[in-house]
């Protein structure tokens, strides 16, 4: 009974083996220009410098962690079928994995609401925080149309551009406050996610995608030559940062400021901390109405036509309408964010609305997993934090980012929360059926 186990530990290894084998190999072959070669300055002359050594520590690296990482994930998997036979019941695997996602969720909040307390005085750390929140707004709103009802946007830079411009416009030409031209803005946005969704969103898959990436690329070109209009690429700046309550950040003077209304010393990260408090209030707001949407007939519409579309036309489910609706209502929530966006910075151009945001934009929702807002949170930390942390290896950043991304693919191809908690539960009665 022992031979044909220690003949298929064998044979695993061997495939182990060859697998790892070939990954060292790619790694070898993008490894010889990005980390085998190298220039140095010789007499005023740039000469090309090998560097073996490095090439073969790299490529030694590569077999090891890949060997590693497949003997790793095959024991979690076989470890997980025995759970999963021992145990025999998937409903209470689904209640325990909910809780667990609940409770992160919950860490994650209390995290997110001491974290500028913590560090009050980094600067730094507050504003890279601030940034990833901005991202998780976006990413929520690209969610309802990607995760929950299954239409591929490539587009939704637009949004966040048609918002950020309207604030700029609105408080700079007419003198409205943040607070009572962000809903305006949103609506905006939303405007324009109607008349781009009306007459494309009868088209599928690959066809919708080339339609909302060219809508992207339209809004930018307009950007960028309409010169009277949004300032072309010279951009719009002075724009107007909200104020608590009336209150400017500003150092204490003959008019209120918030310094002086509370009696304390002027500092600039009054205001850096009162604008990631601001987000965060956005992105609890966005959470709220996601997740209660959701429960709701339009947003259980949106699952079931990602679902199977054909079979909500045969049940009477107006499709066009309730991706409509979907669209619209994430172009919303991406003009938020960019009005935030742009009273953050207080000033916008062309350059930060470009394809390269739709494309992290989506990554982030299918790497966290496509329909979980806990997902998107974790993605978003991943993809703004991994950028920042390889600042210090600038000739090796970006190949540790999209290294990163491999392994993460790798280890979870289906995003990294890609089981997500049932939209409604049905309770079982004892004794019944």
């Amino acid at each position: 009974m022992r031979a044909p186990v220690l003949v298929h530990d064998a044979l695993t290894l061997a495939e182990r083996c060859k697998d790892a084998a070939s990954v060292a190999l790619i790694g070898l072959l993008l490894g010889v220009p990005m980390v085998g070669l190298t220039t140095v300055d010789q007499g005023g002359a740039l000469q090309v410098a090998t560097r073996w050594p490095l090439l073969g520590a790299f490529v030694l690296a590569v077999f090891v962690g890949r060997l590693v990482l497949r003997y790793s994930i095959d024991r979690v998997s076989a470890g997980k079928r025995l759970r999963e036979r021992a145990e025999g019941a998937a409903t209470a695997s689904s209640a325990g994995g909910a809780g667990w996602v609940r409770q992160l969720g919950i860490a994650a909040l209390v995290l997110a609401l001491l974290m500028p307390i913590v560090f009050s005085d980094n600067r730094y750390v507050v504003d890279t925080a601030t940034t990833v929140l901005i991202y998780v707004m976006l990413g929520w709103g690209l969610n309802v149309v990607v995760g929950l009802a299954g239409l591929l946007d490539l587009g939704h830079v637009a949004f966040y551009a048609v918002g950020a411009y309207a604030y700029a416009l609105l408080s700079t030409q007419f003198g409205w406050g943040f607070w009572a031209a962000l809903p305006v803005a949103g609506g905006i946005a939303a405007l324009a996610g109607l008349l781009v969704g009306w007459p494309s969103l009868r088209l599928r898959g690959d066809y919708l995608a080339i339609v909302t990436l060219g809508f992207g690329e339209i809004i930018r070109v307009v950007l960028v030559n309409w010169t009277d209009f949004s300032g072309g690429p010279n951009g719009i700046a002075s724009i107007p940062r909200p104020s608590f309550f009336g209150l400017p950040f500003r150092p204490p003077g003959d008019t209120p400021s918030f310094a002086g209304f509370f009696g304390l010393e002027f500092s600039p990260m009054h205001r850096i901390v009162f604008l990631y408090y601001v987000i965060l209030l956005l992105c609890l707001i966005t959470n709220l109405l996601v997740t209660r949407l959701r429960k709701l007939p339009i947003g259980r519409a949106w699952e079931a036509v990602r679902e199977d579309e054909i079979a909500c036309r045969a049940l009477g489910i107006n499709v066009t309408g309730v991706k409509l609706s979907a669209f619209v209502f994430g172009a919303m929530l991406g003009g938020v964010a960019g009005v935030f966006f742009a009273a953050r910075q207080g000033f916008i151009s062309p350059e930060s609305f470009t394809f390269n945001e739709s494309a992290i934009i989506l990554a982030i929702v299918v790497l966290g997993g496509m329909g979980s807002q806990l997902g998107v949170v974790l993605a978003s930390l991943v993809l703004v934090l991994l950028p920042e942390l390889g600042r210090d290896f600038s000739e090796f950043r970006m190949l540790l980012f999209g290294a990163a991304m491999i392994l993460i693919m790798i280890w979870r191809p289906g995003g990294i929360l890609s089981r997500r908690e049932p939209t409604l539960r049905v309770a079982r009665k004892e004794g019944g059926a």
